[in-house]
């Protein structure tokens, strides 16, 4: 089989995924330094003790860090890619789903990075069997 970031979408996943990687940097470093800050400039309601945003900003980078190798080796880290893309749709449900309307914001910003995650991996995985059974890409679809 071709490696999955032989062909332009699996290419872009690894792009979106490292973008969205940068983008939970930007929201979490700063909530670990000032949690009260980053809570009134969001517009999110006030937290006590701010050990909890602090803590939720902890989590993102560690979970961020893990998705960390599929952004480096698609191939070897495929079922963490597949987490990669689980966990988005999980803050999608959870923070849309479960979670006043103040927190919709931090779902529909998981949403913008699962659906292309999803669609790229799902398009590199079948551009990446089609190549290995001799196909066109097209066929793939």
């Amino acid at each position: 089989m071709t490696r999955l970031d032989d062909h332009a979408a699996g290419r872009w996943f690894k792009r979106v995924l490292w973008i969205g990687v940068a983008g939970n940097f930007a929201l979490a470093l700063p909530t670990l330094i000032a949690p009260g800050r980053m809570l009134a400039l969001s517009g999110f309601p006030a937290a006590a003790p701010l050990l909890w945003p602090q803590f939720a900003g902890l989590l993102l980078v560690l979970l961020s860090v893990f998705y960390m190798p599929a952004g480096i080796d698609l191939d070897r880290y495929r079922s963490i890619a597949w987490l990669a893309v689980g966990a988005r749709l999980a803050g999608v449900v959870f923070f849309i789903g479960f979670q006043p309307a103040a927190y919709r914001l931090l779902g529909y910003f998981d949403f913008v990075f699962f659906v292309p995650e999803a669609i790229l991996l799902i398009a590199a995985i079948r551009a990446s069997a089609a190549a290995a059974a001799g196909l066109p890409a097209e066929a793939s679809r």
